[in-house]
């Protein structure tokens, strides 16, 4: 089992209030629902990074280039 570590996090008072409304209508206490919503924004993260890692060869355009070749075919 992992053990967990205490830190202290300032919240704006509304983003407060939305979480422990949000733990209490789940009934989880609020260190569960941070750190889910935490995980999930990691992991999110991860898989943002997966994507760019595999568009890296992908050749590249400038907005220039787009835009001309748009005006060139009549799409603008």
């Amino acid at each position: 089992m992992a053990t967990t570590r205490r830190s202290t996090v300032y919240f704006d008072p509304a983003v407060h209030r939305a979480l422990r409304l949000y733990s209490a209508a789940r009934d989880r206490n609020l260190s569960e629902v941070v750190n889910e919503i935490v995980h999930r924004a990691l992991q999110e993260d991860l898989a943002d990074l997966e994507v760019s890692r595999t568009r890296r060869k992908e050749p590249r355009s400038s907005l220039k280039s787009v835009v001309r070749g748009m005006r060139r075919r009549g799409q603008l």
